[in-house]
């Protein structure tokens, strides 16, 4: 039977937190809303997941630098960038249930509802005309569909005038007119909506000596007043990027869809500084080379897709997301943003410190204009988790359940184990697992039948395993997860063989 990914997001947290990839935070005190802590095996897949993505930025990119800059910063940063004054959530109450929602998430829920009842059209006419079935066609002509999508745009625009002139009242009228019940009572019993900012406050130093700041809600913004340091001590020329991972902070007050939004989370954020007047062509340019990035690590093509901004933030005058397909929807994974020259323009004003560039090919000075490509590092180890669990009927009638993960971000690249708990193979095992170390993550295991060795192996990823048997001399038998297929490799060449298989190439994924 061919393998199954159909689990839900309850299943996906059981398994990150069975199998050591994520722990609810402080959990022996019943945790803490929207944090979490990353357990052996999740650090090792985010870490590989951290070190693609900055190989793909800082090396295979000419013109991007990396920097890594302070959590805290200058209170006055936060003016600069807007955050103290426009860095806020609509929320809503409802009064019975006591539970606080984001009001543009629950139009937003509303609208994938309609989009949900669309695609079961879809389906339906898919199952009813088979092989003949033109989708698009069907898309055009069919007026259920097209009531639908209609709905579904008017609603998505109209919510995105609101937000755009923050018309709170308007907002509430449109969960009243929508008749939006509440998730938990049933009741459509809300409070007004009214504006929460995100940010955490802190102090520098003493009360005495120190004044308010704030943990920074994005790394963007280091990166920004950093912009003259690294062009001037890089000798950099436009355009050119900078990079940076790090940890950000949100008050999320909604703690909803696992690690999709946190309090605590860590961002991987570029900024390429262009000349003014050709920035969509590298909007255009970094869309294209993000979506690449993605689709090389192997997740289901089906399960990406582009939306464009309704509602612009106010730094930017493009923005598009690439979304993914979690368990409970279409969600943004990374956002690519044109932001002009906003924010180097708002430091130079509030700092009093001039943020040009001179352009030694023009003989101009400006200002010049960023695209950012921004992502969730949390957001993405969480796409990996949720599209990688498999389960399917072995020929048997057993079932097998394991993690098809790309070999680069699998947490062990190998498993070590002697086909029985003999001396003899055990020491030829050891001696095997301690030469492939230097190379590669690895895990030695003697513990229980090979077969279910084999079965642990699958449910954490690892994309191969070394036995070693009674016949191994000068070759041992390589099996591997997903085909379960087993080939002989000599030892000699055994770790070569593995670093062919765990490499970047992008995997033949059905």
């Amino acid at each position: 039977m061919a393998p199954s990914s159909s689990y839900t997001l309850k299943d996906v947290v059981a398994y990150a937190k069975a199998y050591g990839f994520v722990y609810p935070s402080s959990e022996i005190y019943d945790g803490v809303s929207a944090l979490y802590d990353y357990g052996p095996n999740g650090t090792e897949l985010k870490n590989n997941i951290r070190k693609y993505w900055w190989y793909a930025m800082t090396r295979m990119h000419p013109n991007i630098v990396g920097i890594d800059t302070s959590i805290l910063m200058h209170p006055t940063v936060w003016k600069a960038s807007g955050h103290k004054d426009a860095f806020n959530d609509p929320l809503i109450d409802n009064k019975d249930s006591k539970k606080r929602y984001r009001a543009d998430t629950l139009v937003e829920d509303y609208i994938s509802k309609i989009e949900g009842k669309i695609d079961k059209e879809i389906r339906k006419a898919k199952k009813r005309f088979g092989a003949d079935f033109d989708e698009d066609k069907y898309r055009a002509e069919s007026s259920v569909v097209q009531d639908y999508a209609s709905r579904s745009c008017a609603i998505t625009e109209r919510l995105g005038r609101l937000l755009e002139v923050e018309d709170l009242a308007g907002i509430k009228s449109l969960i009243d007119e929508l008749e939006i019940a509440c998730p938990v009572s049933g009741t459509k019993n809300w409070t007004e909506v009214r504006q929460f900012n995100l940010m955490f406050e802190t102090q520098l130093g003493s009360t005495s000596e120190g004044g308010k700041t704030y943990l920074r809600p994005e790394t963007a913004q280091g990166i920004f007043v950093n912009f003259l340091n690294v062009q001037k001590s890089q000798r950099c020329a436009i355009p050119f990027g900078i990079a940076q991972m790090g940890k950000s902070f949100r008050n999320e007050i909604i703690a909803r869809q696992f690690t999709f939004r946190m309090k605590e989370f860590e961002q991987m954020e570029m900024q390429f500084f262009v000349r003014p007047g050709a920035e969509m062509k590298w909007f255009e340019y970094w869309k294209d080379l993000r979506m690449a990035w993605h689709r090389s690590l192997g997740l289901k093509a089906s399960k990406y897709r582009w939306t464009d901004h309704i509602n612009l933030a106010h730094y930017a005058n493009a923005a598009s997301d690439i979304e993914f397909d979690f368990p409970f929807g279409f969600k943004e994974l990374e956002g690519i943003h044109s932001r002009t020259d906003f924010d180097l323009k708002s430091h130079e004003r509030h700092a009093k410190k001039k943020m040009h560039y001179f352009d030694p090919e023009t003989k101009t000075s400006y200002i010049p204009y960023v695209i950012e490509t921004s992502m969730g590092l949390d957001r993405m180890c969480l796409a990996v988790l949720s599209d990688g669990l498999r389960r399917e009927q072995l020929p048997d009638g057993s079932e097998r359940a394991y993690f098809r993960v790309h070999p680069a971000l699998a947490p062990y690249k190998v498993s070590v184990f002697p086909l029985l708990k003999k001396p003899e193979l055990q020491e030829k095992a050891l001696k095997i697992y301690q030469n492939l170390q230097w190379d590669h993550k690895a895990f030695y295991d003697d513990k229980d039948s090979i077969g279910k060795r084999y079965r642990r192996s699958d449910i954490i990823g690892t994309p191969m395993c070394v036995t070693v048997d009674f016949d191994t001399t000068d070759s041992v038998t390589v099996r591997h997860r997903d085909t379960m297929t087993q080939d002989v490799v000599s030892i000699s060449k055994l770790s070569r063989y593995i670093s062919e298989r765990t490499s970047w190439e992008p995997p033949k994924f059905s």
